[in-house]
């Protein structure tokens, strides 16, 4: 892929760093502080982010596994976070070619949709399940994940943007 005018190279991202983030964005989902509707959805973020800079490492296989655990943990319908998860990295996937040659709040912007249908799949099946309406601050949540999309994206290509190590007889 052409690299679009004035965006550096970036090094490759080690599978330890993968992992981890996403361990600790599962940490985050889990601390209990009570699921409250506007709070984001940190796997949900970091899977959509993943998705798109490193789809052959994070895929839809990893988000129905994380997804099932936040079903356990949660004691939520069974495939639920599953399946949002799992449309949110395809949905991610078919819009990276075309999201990922901009900067990141433009990228924000068109991530938006994609947090808010993901929101709304979890809350129609949550109910299809018998739960109870969360309210209107549910819609919170992809707002705020889409407000968070800069800074994740900044941190978590961090790491990719170091400087390597320089070589007397290389051109670059």
């Amino acid at each position: 892929m052409i690299m679009p005018r004035g965006q550096p190279l970036l090094l490759p991202v080690r599978p330890t760093f993968i992992a981890f983030s996403l361990v600790v964005a599962l940490v985050l989902d889990m601390l209990p502080l009570g699921r409250v509707a506007w709070t984001p959805d940190w796997v949900l973020l970091l899977l959509v982010f993943w998705a798109m800079h490193q789809p052959t490492r994070v895929g839809m296989g990893v988000a129905f596994a994380l997804g099932l655990v936040l079903d356990v943990y949660q004691s939520a319908l069974l495939g639920q976070h599953a399946l949002v998860y799992t449309l949110a990295v395809f949905g991610a996937q078919a819009a990276a070619r075309r999201v990922l040659w901009f900067g990141s709040l433009p990228q924000a912007m068109q991530l938006a949709p994609l947090f808010l249908a993901a929101h709304v799949l979890e809350v129609a099946l949550r109910m299809a399940g018998g739960g109870l309406p969360p309210g209107w601050p549910v819609l919170l949540a992809p707002l705020l994940e889409t407000l968070l999309w800069p800074l994740a994206s900044w941190i978590l290509l961090a790491p990719q943007r170091r400087p390597p190590d320089q070589d007397k007889s290389r051109p670059l």
